[in-house]
């Protein structure tokens, strides 16, 4: 008798999580013949999973991810659904689950700069909100290593309760250009020489150590390139405009807010150098993008960036300003170590694909319904379309 799985897809609008989320459940679509999905989708559902087989089902749940209101919610439609499995996507269960559980989690950086949580009670709330999470939760998905030994570390867990699967990339990540890289680029007043980095104000993002390094990196060069950012700056607009006069990157900067991210794919391919130094990161799949791209990519050696990037990138100190800037400069000033980087990126690139991650997937969901050694039948599944 096939299962009935339910996956909270109420994220599906979020750049990272409903990357993942629709990924996911195309990849769960390919390989997976016997068992029915239930998604749980949000208000703004406008489609982004059309064409799934009849056994995906669509539910609406309009209360919003991280509330009061969804631990009631979702209790009452996982009951109504009579699921056998119900697959977290964020680090919030409902009050009463009447199924087993499986909960992704991508990283616990809110749990290490708590100043940039919503709301003043959340630093103190969400340790706890996520240790009750993950104690109820029957299986783990860490996105990483990194990840999964932050949680054994921090929230004491047994190692065996969580997988690390990394997550793939999506198609639209590639080398060659689709044919409205340029349009897209010029529409968005980009310059044609410059080097891309994605970030935000939140500490962890080094975003002042970045900017620091490339003024370095690049000043009194024949050719100075341009900082092209993509990220959130509603929050520390006038001290991020002080640092851009100190620095005097003023007319250098190009900051393109959250929504671009869209169009992703064609400024990776339209930059010399991708930088992703942050200084703690528990999900590397932005450096893995742009590898996929065919740039070379500059990133920090410690937690799940190194996992990925060792070996296939520029692997710097994120805390100093002259690391950084070395490597800044080495990489746009020798083309031969800049292409040998991105061909490295190119082949490391290739491993992170959607149909691995579903088949991982259905495993932690096996592992999760075992119930102590009965073999599930969940892997009775045809082999992925190549």
């Amino acid at each position: 008798m096939p299962y009935r799985i339910g996956i909270d897809a109420r994220q599906l609008q979020d750049p990272g999580p409903g990357a993942y989320i629709r990924n996911l459940v195309r990849g769960l679509a390919q390989i997976d013949e016997d068992n029915t999905y239930v998604l749980f989708v949000g208000g703004r559902y406008d489609g982004e999973l059309e064409g799934l087989p009849e056994r995906f089902a669509m539910v609406t749940e309009r209360s919003p991810v991280f509330s009061l209101r969804e631990r009631v919610a979702l209790s009452w439609r996982q009951y109504e659904q009579r699921l056998d499995l119900y697959h977290a996507t964020h680090y919030t269960l409902p009050i009463w689950v009447p199924s087993r559980t499986v909960t992704t989690v991508y990283d616990i950086v809110d749990l290490f700069y708590p100043d940039f949580m919503p709301g003043r009670l959340s630093k103190y709330v969400a340790p706890a909100q996520i240790r009750a999470t993950l104690s109820r939760s029957h299986r783990i998905i860490a996105a990483s290593e990194s990840t999964k030994e932050d949680l054994v570390d921090y929230f004491d867990l047994r190692p065996r309760k969580i997988a690390s699967v990394y997550p793939g990339i999506d198609d639209a990540y590639g080398p060659d250009d689709d044919g409205d890289d340029h349009r897209i680029r010029e529409e968005l007043g980009l310059p044609g020489d410059y080097v891309l980095f994605r970030g935000d104000p939140r500490p962890h993002k080094n975003e002042e150590c970045v900017l620091s390094a490339f003024a370095a990196a690049t000043r009194g060069g024949d050719a100075q390139p341009h900082l092209v950012g993509i990220g959130d700056r509603e929050i520390g607009g006038a001290r991020f405009a002080h640092l851009l006069a100190r620095l005097d990157l003023a007319s250098r900067v190009h900051w393109l807010d959250a929504d671009a991210e869209v169009h992703l794919p064609a400024l990776l391919r339209g930059a010399r150098l991708f930088l992703y130094p942050t200084l703690y990161e528990g999900l590397a799949l932005p450096v893995v993008e742009a590898m996929a791209c065919g740039v070379p990519v500059v990133t920090s050696r410690n937690a799940a960036l190194r996992e990925v990037a060792e070996n296939a990138a520029k692997l710097v100190e994120p805390s100093s300003v002259d690391s950084l800037a070395g490597a800044i400069g080495w990489c746009l000033n020798d083309r031969v170590l800049a292409a040998s980087l991105a061909a490295d990126g190119l082949r490391r690139a290739a491993g992170f694909r959607w149909s691995r991650v579903a088949e991982q997937t259905l495993e932690v969901y096996e592992a999760a319904l075992s119930n102590g050694g009965a073999r599930s039948r969940l892997l009775n599944r045809r082999e992925p379309a190549s």
